[in-house]
């Protein structure tokens, strides 16, 4: 990732976050969505209304969930950066891709807690993604070719059925062709997301990127976020077992 300052609609003084900073960002908000899915959800209290807006009850359970949706258009741009700025696209590809596959019985075992589920993990939706941007790039003189291979993708990402699904996919692909037109990119992205207008508010903190890496570098650093989804959901379903179904 390069040193670089980004375009934004944020003044320059207000490009504080790094990299790093929305990594942490992503994980804290992911990690209290599946956080509440996973134990709050079995956690009657947790699901009292505290107040309604208008005719929706806002429990602690609802919040947590609410906050959660950010976590995924941050894991987008990020995925963009990364696409634009690693040194090896193939083995970036590779990673994502195996961790896809290591998170799958995590992933299962939390909405079932059988070895099985009908819908795949979010590593899914971005490795097609990825995939896209790498075939818009390659054909970049060739446009027949990228529709082609866009197409395609976008087919696989239906019936595949991964977390976010073909609009998950469509959404990276906005946070791709926008990437140097921040305005436009909040908002054809946040109507995207009409169906989750909660993750809008995540085009704040993107804004806030400053290009800079941060504080976390190194292989164990970068290891420890890929490692970081299915661990904490294991936890969080030994967690589960023990705290409920035991």
């Amino acid at each position: 990732m390069t040193e670089t300052t980004p375009t934004s609609f944020l003044p320059e003084k207000m490009r504080i976050l790094s990299g790093s900073a929305l990594k942490l960002i992503a994980i804290i908000t992911m990690l209290i969505d599946h956080g509440a899915l996973v134990l709050l959800n079995n956690y009657t209290p947790a699901k009292v209304p505290l107040f309604t807006i208008g005719d929706n009850a806002i429990s602690v359970y609802r919040l947590c969930r609410d906050i959660g949706r950010v976590a995924f258009p941050i894991f987008c741009f990020l995925l963009v950066e990364g696409f634009l700025h690693t040194r090896n696209r193939r083995k970036y590809g590779l990673n994502l891709f195996i961790f896809a596959c290591i998170s799958e019985i995590p992933w299962n075992f939390m909405f079932t807690n059988t070895w099985r589920f009908q819908k795949q993990n979010v590593f899914f939706t971005l490795l097609l993604g990825y995939l896209a941007f790498c075939a818009i790039e390659y054909f970049w003189e060739n446009q027949p070719m990228q529709i082609l291979c866009v197409a395609g993708l976008l087919a696989v990402s239906y019936f595949l059925d991964a977390d976010y699904g073909w609009r998950g996919f469509v959404f990276l692909l906005i946070m791709y062709w926008f990437r140097s037109y921040k305005a436009a990119q909040a908002v054809i992205g946040s109507c995207w997301l009409y169906y989750e207008w909660k993750a809008c508010f995540a085009f704040l903190s993107i804004n806030m990127y400053n290009g800079k890496r941060g504080f976390i570098k190194g292989k164990a650093a970068k290891y420890f976020f890929y490692v970081f989804y299915p661990l904490h959901i294991t936890i969080l379903v030994i967690l589960r077992q023990i705290l409920f179904l035991s």
